[in-house]
């Protein structure tokens, strides 16, 4: 298998990494990811003008890549500067669209391509414990349409999303697989509420409630019912998820290679004892170590950019290995990076010391590295 990037996505690879160096360097991101909304709305649509967002969605809606590589390669550049716009929000929720949502959401699918809005996906419940379909929000029909009530945690910057797609159970017990679909609920629909606040590794997030929030019947994505009356609606949310998955096990992969880098800079530059701290054998050995981990992690984001359009069941163990890897890989790289640094490595200032953290938050992020250990194990007893 032939694993080089096509010529189209180093051209994107290469024209993203020289924005973020140039335009979007630690200082700016620092700014913007402690500011009051968490985002910049100007510099969202300046990488929706390079064509960033427009490189995670299929040409059929008005994207032009869509396919598992044009997502890593995406978002592993905008983990190598800890981006912190709402680019996941947008691939989820427009994922959501594309594959269910038809002619009636086609424009709100075209303003998250060109920048004009953004979107949050709301699915993650208190106490669900990351369980794909511990689903308690509530949608009910009423008339023509619906009425959803519930609760989202940590939804990611839900405060300045347009609409938010959210996963709601039409029918059955609070885990039932059968019974879920996806809505799109305006934000600012009466009935919606937020608790906004600021996330420790940068940006914003909010717990979300919906309070008898009517919706259209348009709203349920899938058909009629959402999907919600049998399983199809928990299978849409599964695909829609996986893109997720591989967008931050890519994020984390870029990530590591800054920190990496970082790390291996501070070993020649940083003297003691009249000697680079990096000619120490016991220090060698340890980096040597991290660099073939981070190596192993790549490969693991390779393989599920690879199989993202492959059958369920080996599309699913591969999502689940490259997101356990990258769990386990992303927390010793966040660890022997600033245990090497030393103190200074825990400083604000010093920008490994932030891309630690997102190493460490982006474990806790749709599933954490036990969750996928036993997803993979359930899956390959299938």
């Amino acid at each position: 298998m032939d694993f080089q990037h096509t010529e189209d996505r180093r051209m994107l690879a290469d024209t993203l990494n020289r924005f973020i160096a140039e335009q979007y360097a630690f200082p700016v991101r620092d700014r913007i990811a402690r500011s009051a909304e968490g985002f910049d709305r100007a510099m969202w649509q300046r990488f929706a003008e390079l064509g960033t967002v427009g490189a995670l969605f299929p040409e059929a809606d008005g994207g032009f890549g869509g396919a598992g590589f044009d997502i890593a390669v995406v978002f592993e550049c905008l983990g190598r500067g800890l981006v912190v716009e709402p680019f996941l929000g947008a691939l989820l929720a427009g994922r959501a669209l594309s594959l269910a949502g038809g002619d009636a959401h086609r424009d709100k699918l075209a303003a998250l391509i060109d920048g004009s809005a953004s979107a949050a996906f709301a699915h993650d419940e208190p106490g669900s414990h990351y369980e794909l379909t511990t689903v308690r929000t509530r949608a009910e029909r009423s008339g023509d349409g619906w009425v959803l009530t519930g609760a989202k945690g940590v939804v990611d910057q839900a405060a300045q999303a347009a609409f938010f797609v959210v996963s709601a159970r039409v029918s059955g017990h609070d885990d039932d697989a059968a019974g879920i679909g996806l809505f799109v609920v305006p934000a600012d629909a009466p009935g919606v509420s937020l608790r906004d606040y600021r996330k420790i590794d940068g940006g914003r997030a909010a717990e979300v409630r919906f309070d008898r929030v009517a919706l259209p019947a348009d709203a349920a994505l899938g058909g009629p019912g959402g999907d919600g009356d049998g399983e199809a609606g928990a299978a849409l949310l599964e695909r829609v998820l996986g893109y997720g998955l591989l967008a931050l096990s890519a994020e984390a992969l870029g990530a590591m290679d800054v920190a990496k880098e970082h790390t291996l800079d501070y070993l020649r530059t940083r003297k003691q004892f009249g000697l680079p701290i990096g000619s120490f054998q016991a220090l060698q050995h340890r980096m040597a170590d991290l660099l073939l981990e981070v190596e192993q992690a790549r490969s693991a984001v390779i393989n599920a950019a690879a199989q993202l359009d492959a059958p369920r069941a080996v599309r699913e163990r591969a999502l689940a290995a490259a997101k356990y890897s990258i769990g386990r890989i992303g927390a010793l790289v966040a660890e022997e990076s600033i245990q090497l640094h030393g103190g200074i490595g825990m400083t604000w200032e010093l920008p490994l010391s932030h891309y630690a953290k997102r190493l460490v938050m982006i474990d806790h992020q749709l599933g954490d590295e036990d969750h996928h250990l036993a997803r993979y194990i359930a899956l390959s007893k299938q």
